[in-house]
């Protein structure tokens, strides 16, 4: 480079910045449509900053930098400005923002139920003339979940455990609010609601899909307890269930009473998501906040499932689980609901029907027209004693729900029975006569010296007639000709010398063998298991797979197959095709899966349609009656 070029290069350098220092200050680049996608969502709920509409007001009043420096006095100029305006939108939902900002900031309770107060009154105008946000306005929802999430805020316990539904004066940076709480909204029936836990702050595991129903209120879940432990009273609903409530602040008149400085007041209620989804409020229908999904999960929290499961399989469960109900309900009882009774396989429990009963919970059509029941038992007893059970419990239900036989819809139960909870199902459609005895025994009943109450339990459980209740049921994998697993001398020994049989079936069973000659020649005289029973080569099994279910029944059945090749020879990896198959059937659906798939969406999708034509609506599942599902093999 020459001499001379080289002298005009600072010359260069100094135009170049001259240049860049008169480049205008705005632009627009185009990146990534998440970036600027994710900068027009932020906002106090999801990102911890104020959102654009909000930034914006704070440049238009000239508060941005006060907000940062001295944020109640700007939150207080901004207050002043919106009474000054007659109750502007813009600055009401400015004022939810940066109030819930500021009390986070600074952990002051009066600033989140400003922030409430603020977001009532710009999600409900009432009567003051000013139009409400229109349906696309994107701060409707931000304006709702400051609501709902200011509301938990405020009424925490002093160790935030937990939600506390309390009346009584609330301090407001601007003045107070006197609350109105009506104790009597923590009964529920027969039933006292108590601690009150956050579901919006809930991590959910172990279910595919989480259901949130978004409107407006604090979204909980309650325990319940018996009002008085000596009446236990009409419902079922299960012992350990946490009851999916809304908490709702309603605020007279609230725009109105900031324009005016007149006192606030408000009532706090209580919404059973069992009694209502909505509430009027302002001339509307509101719908309530709702997380059913994590009420659920947060149900089993803490349950030893793995312990349950065995022992309960076993028969060695004590202490409180030895008591637990055969059927519990997730609601109480209400007239003209179809019960769905669920009923768990060998070694199981109510949890496995977990992601099931959440996906159809969440289909409006369905809550709003069936209710759920769970059975449960110890699943290594002989299964016509658990059947047993099961009839007994259904039959008391009824008696308790609907002494008067009012309601129609308790008569047109559905069963659904896994595995061996298939075979519990087709005990209660069936018209046994005497086939299931005389497969076991070549003496008649009659003949036999026995005492009062162990004649009329082997009657009740051995000679059973079609329950008049059920009007459908679905099998999932059942063993109707019974379990090339189950049908292994090792395992059917081993669980024989580990399960301790109920004290009234031993006692029975001593009975039984003081009659000479009893047994058929090759039947063992020892009282069976649930595994016996299901071994193909047992006289019960072979005795009901002959029997067929009651013609005034509607039969579905699912069947796993986990195998390559011809379905007609495949198997689950516990029961074969051959054995799940049966006719006549309305539909049968292979799912190409495990011995385990009630949690599968193919599995969830078949009773989801199955139980919508039951009730007469469109299938909204996997289709008509199926014989192939069409999920490719794993």
């Amino acid at each position: 480079m020459s001499p001379r070029h080289r002298r005009r290069l600072p010359l260069l350098g100094a135009l170049c910045l001259a240049l860049a220092a008169c480049a205008g200050p705005v632009s627009a680049v185009r990146v990534d449509p998440k970036v600027v996608l994710r900068d027009l969502g932020r906002s106090a709920i999801t990102t911890g900053e104020p959102s654009w509409p909000t930034r914006n007001v704070l440049f238009e009043y000239e508060l941005f930098e006060a907000f940062g420096q001295r944020p109640e006095d700007a939150i207080a100029e901004l207050h002043r400005a919106m009474v000054a305006s007659g109750g502007d939108q813009d600055l009401l939902f400015a004022l939810a923002e940066l109030s819930f900002l500021h009390g986070q900031a600074a952990g002051k309770p009066d600033y989140y139920l400003a922030s409430a107060v603020y977001a009532y009154a710009f999600l409900f105008p009432e009567d003051t003339g000013v139009a409400a946000p229109g349906r696309f306005d994107p701060r409707l929802r931000s304006a709702a979940d400051l609501y709902n999430r200011a509301l938990i805020v405020c009424f925490t316990s002093g160790d935030g455990s937990e939600v506390v539904p309390r009346g009584g004066g609330f301090a407001l940076p601007f003045g107070r609010m006197d609350v109105a709480f009506d104790p009597s909204a923590l009964r529920a029936g027969d039933r006292e609601l108590y601690q009150f836990i956050p579901t919006g702050e809930l991590q959910v595991r172990g279910l595919a899909m989480r259901y949130r129903w978004p409107g407006l209120g604090a979204p909980l879940a309650a325990s319940a307890r018996p009002i008085d432990v000596s009446k236990p009273g009409r419902d079922m609903v299960a012992p350990r269930l946490r009851v999916p409530v809304t908490a709702v602040l309603r605020i007279s008149d609230a725009r109105r009473a900031l324009v005016h400085g007149e006192p606030l007041v408000g009532r706090l209620e209580l919404h059973l998501m069992w009694d209502e989804e909505s509430v009027s409020i302002a001339g509307e229908r509101v719908p309530l906040e709702g997380e059913p999904s994590a009420a659920l999960a947060f149900t089993f929290t803490g349950l030893p499932i793995i312990e349950v499961e065995t022992f309960g399989f076993l028969g060695r469960l004590s202490g409180i689980m030895a008591e637990r109900p055969p059927l519990v309900s997730t609601t109480p009882y209400k007239p003209g609901l179809i019960p769905v009774v669920f009923v768990h396989g060998t070694q199981s429990s109510i949890p496995r029907w977990a992601e099931m009963f959440n996906r159809l919970l969440a289909d409006p059509a369905i809550r709003g027209r069936y209710q759920f029941w769970f059975f449960q038992y110890d699943s290594g007893n002989p299964i016509a004693l658990s059947a047993l059970l099961l009839r007994d419990s259904l039959t008391n239900a009824i008696a308790k729900l609907d002494p008067e036989g009012k309601d129609p819809a308790l008569r047109k139960m559905v069963l659904v029975g896994h595995s061996q909870g298939g075979l519990l199902v087709k005990m209660q459609v069936v018209d046994s006569g005497d086939q299931i005895w005389r497969a076991a025994s070549k003496v008649p009943l009659d003949d036999l010296h026995l005492s009062d109450t162990t004649r009329d339990m082997v009657e009740r459980g051995l000679f059973v007639k079609p329950s008049p209740y059920v009007s459908r049921v679905v099998f999932v994998c059942t063993p109707h000709r019974g379990s090339y697993v189950a049908g292994r001398n090792f395992i059917a020994n081993a669980v024989r010398r580990l399960l301790t049989l109920p004290f009234a079936l031993v006692g029975a069973s001593a009975e039984l063998a003081k009659n000479p000659n009893l047994a058929k020649a090759g039947l063992s005289p020892v009282v069976p298991s649930a595994v016996d029973n299901m071994s193909p080569r047992h006289s019960f099994i072979r005795a009901l797979q002959k029997i067929p279910v009651a013609p005034n029944v509607t039969v579905n059945s699912i069947i796993g197959v986990d195998t390559d090749g011809p379905i007609e020879t495949g198997n689950d990896g516990v029961v074969e095709y051959s054995s799940a198959h049966i006719e006549p059937v309305e539909s049968e659906l292979v799912v190409h899966w495990n011995h385990s798939l009630q949690g599968r969406p193919e599995t969830i999708e078949e009773i989801r349609r199955i139980l919508r034509l039951n009730i007469g609506l469109k299938t909204g599942g996997l289709g008509e009656a199926h014989e192939e599902s069409q999920t490719p093999p794993r």
